[in-house]
């Protein structure tokens, strides 16, 4: 039997497909590779071979899946399947390839050991740019040069590989360009109009960052406001973006040492920096931390103590250590008492004022420890000879210092001597102020340093015989610079000017009980004098009826028509139902009205009740409620309009904020409200305003007919209609897809 030398070299194939030939040489890729075998996906056609490692022609440690070879087809003798023989390694063609830039999107999820997630393809995405559009792209551990682990946010170059089999486009050779800027963490340190400054925590460094730059409420932002921010280049200078708030106490600059350390001071903070001072930290404190002697400086800030430190004290303090450039200082700096004894200082107590003299060392003391007058126990009694002059709250302010300086006179006995004593108006116990001639109850107060001697706690016992009446009333009207008191029986009204007030006119209001005296003037005309805000009395009398009434104001009082000639009001009573039978009158004064800011207006329906005035057995009408019910006209951003007439107007104005329960009103409703005239500008508003009841509802416009109809008549059979192609699904940066929520056909003329 003859040798045959290809059998040899095939391991017992025939070299061609049917032992009729030479074979036919095709391009696959190896799709499986074990120990002695493999498997061979064929490129131009859809078959799947065997192949035995002898039958590959090189070194088989460089034989890979996933290499291109090349291959003849023949057949197994003991099967007869076809099966590759005479393999070679296809070099790839290596063509000049353009890198890409683009970014990590997605990393490569690992568990915290660092191994892949069990159950999921470790792989991760990154994405880049052309003409406008984001594209894709998946990558494995495998495609990253240098075995670095990539992170979200990391800029990044590779190259573009397409699956020859799935045609699926992934990234390889991928090589990292920047890492993620990370973020940074400070304190704010100065805030201007329109940008600030942060100190930050990783370096002595300060940054610039502008408003628009901080994510949260400007407003709130504030010197010493922890903050976190990324730190970007804009033309050649470090600026702060993305600036952001952090809970206070996150960042820490220094860390302060527990152990308290003694030492001196060697040289103090200069009361007045020179120009040329830069050092944030002038003063110097020697002390022994160790075993060495060390010079540590401190500022302003770390004194602990209020007292003034000079050279020489006797000290104790703790150390704090910069964490970023570790450098160290003396902070929370407290002085010994026994410093004092060493340099032999005297103290002194005294109120701060302004003297010339420098004072050192200020210890603040309780409030009452330091008195410059003493006061007696001892009560005196004696009669005024002669009042203090009443100060013209209207006058100007050069004279009105000149009348705070006039005293009064106050004569009294002690020991059998006569004696007197100068008394201030601020020294008034109560709001009356005495007269000429009253007999008052006092204290005597010496000033320590000068002797000097007034009267103090000053309270009227009886008031003189001889002197004018004093009268109550009631406060009607408050003008500009007067106003109008209404008398004790309710039917007159008295003018009285400011300056007649005693007291502090800023707390006298409408109702309020004065007393005063009567006094005429040029013309003969009565006014009221020596005005005195008291303690309220009885209003208009005690006797008050039961009966609620429903009337009708026929006549204002006098402050809302001056014009007319009488001073009361007058209220018809109706029947309940307002058909318009007339009933008895009643008058009423200010101290008969509920509200006594509210403005009365003719032909205005009201409730009431009738009392009996004491003094004169008269009937009025008091506790009078106006009972006005209008419509909203509009209402702006803080305020409104009602359609209610009030004088020459045909609306009246009102404030959100009169507005009872926090509502929001809305044009058309229905409110209550009462009517206040401001004294000064002498035009109504309202206030007290409560919704009775809602407007009407604006009505929603319904589509027109015509594109109802167009809507109707599209149907999706209908060529001439427009069409949405699908060109491709959408996916997310994590390679999920698109929407979540499921899609349905429209119908037309249906709205979701």
């Amino acid at each position: 039997m003859s040798f045959d030398p290809g059998m040899l070299h095939n391991n017992g194939h025939s070299a061609y497909a049917n032992g009729s030939g030479p074979g036919i040489r095709e391009t696959g890729v190896v799709e499986k590779l074990l120990a002695s075998y493999g498997f061979i996906q064929c490129s131009e056609r859809q078959a799947r071979l065997f192949f035995h490692c002898s039958q590959y022609n090189g070194n088989l440690q460089d034989l890979k899946i996933g290499d291109d070879v090349e291959f003849e087809v023949s057949s197994d003798r003991r099967t007869g399947k076809p099966i590759a023989v005479k393999l070679l390694k296809i070099k790839p063609e290596v063509l000049p390839e353009e890198r890409i830039s683009g970014q990590v999107v997605s990393s490569i999820p690992l568990h915290l050991d660092g191994k892949s997630a069990p159950g999921q393809a470790p792989t991760g995405s990154v994405c880049y740019e052309r003409n406008g559009e984001v594209f894709y792209l998946t990558y494995t551990p495998d495609d990253v040069e240098g075995s670095i682990q990539l992170e979200t946010g990391d800029k990044v170059s590779f190259y573009m590989d397409t699956n020859k089999h799935t045609g699926a486009v992934s990234a390889r050779n991928i090589q990292l360009v920047k890492k993620k800027q990370t973020r940074c963490q400070g304190v704010v340190c100065a805030t201007k109009e329109a940008f600030g400054f942060i100190e930050r925590a990783d370096v002595v460094k300060e940054i610039f960052f502008h408003y628009s730059e901080f994510r949260g409420d400007l407003e709130a932002l504030q010197a010493g406001d922890d903050v976190e921010f990324t730190i970007k280049e804009r033309n050649s200078k470090e600026v702060a973006t993305d600036v952001r708030l952090l809970p206070q106490g996150t960042v820490i600059f220094e860390d302060i040492s527990i152990e308290q350390f003694e030492g001196t001071v060697v040289k103090v903070i200069p009361k007045v920096p020179s120009k040329n001072q830069n050092d944030p930290l002038p003063g110097r404190i020697t002390a022994r931390v160790g075993l060495a002697d060390k010079e540590l400086p401190f500022g302003e800030k770390d004194t602990k103590s209020k007292v003034t430190l000079l050279e020489g004290d006797h000290i104790q303090f703790n150390i704090s250590t910069d964490r970023r450039d570790k450098l160290e200082r003396a902070t929370n700096i407290d002085i010994f008492p026994d410093t004092f004894d060493f340099t032999k200082e005297s103290r002194e107590m005294d109120m701060l004022s302004a003297q010339r003299n420098h004072a050192v060392r200020i210890k603040k003391l309780p409030k009452g420890t330091v008195s410059f007058h003493t006061q007696s126990e001892q009560r005196f009694v004696g009669v005024v000879e002669k009042e203090v002059a009443v100060t013209n709250k209207n006058a100007s302010p050069t004279k009105g210092k000149e009348k705070e300086t006039e005293e009064g006179v106050i004569a009294y006995e002690d020991c059998g001597v006569k004696l007197t004593v100068p008394y201030h108006i601020k020294d008034l116990e109560g709001g009356s102020q005495p007269q000429t001639g009253d007999k008052v109850e006092f204290s005597i107060n010496e000033v320590k340093r000068t002797g000097q001697q007034s009267a103090v706690s000053i309270r009227v016992l009886n008031r003189n015989g001889s002197n004018a009446k004093r009268l109550h009333g009631f406060v009607a009207a408050l003008k500009d610079n007067f106003g109008f008191i209404e008398t004790a029986n309710h039917d007159q009204e008295i003018f009285f000017h400011y300056s007649e007030m005693c007291g502090d006119l800023d707390n006298l209001d409408l109702g309020d009980t004065v007393e005063y005296s009567l006094s005429k003037g040029k013309g003969n005309k009565v006014s009221a004098e020596k005005v005195t805000k008291v303690a309220a009395v009885n209003g208009t009398g005690e006797d008050v009826g039961t009966t609620i009434l429903t009337g009708k104001v026929i006549r204002p009082i006098r402050s809302v028509d001056p014009s007319q000639a009488e001073y009361q009001g007058l209220i018809e009573v109706i029947d309940d139902g307002r058909s318009g039978g007339k009933g008895p009158s009643y008058p009423f004064g200010i101290m008969g009205m509920a509200n006594k800011g509210d403005c009365l207006q003719k032909g205005e329906f009201v409730k009431f009740q009738v009392c009996t005035v004491s003094q004169t057995g008269q009937k009025m009408a008091c506790n009078v409620v106006p009972q006005r019910r209008a419509v909203v006209e509009c209402v702006k951003d803080q305020f409104g309009f009602i359609t209610y007439e009030v004088g020459d107007s045909k609306k009246l104005f009102f404030h959100v904020k009169e507005v009872l329960d926090g509502l929001e009103l809305q044009t058309g409703d229905e409110v209550e409200f009462s009517v206040v005239l401001n004294q000064r500008t002498g035009k109504c508003s309202a206030c007290n305003v409560r919704r009775v009841s809602e407007g009407p509802k604006p009505v929603a416009t319904p589509r027109p007919d015509r594109l109802v109809n167009r809507l109707k008549s599209i149907t999706l059979d209908d060529a001439s209609a427009p069409r949405l192609v699908i060109l491709r699904q959408p996916r997310g940066p994590d390679s999920s897809k698109g929407f979540s929520v499921e899609r349905k056909t429209r119908q037309p003329g249906v709205i979701d």
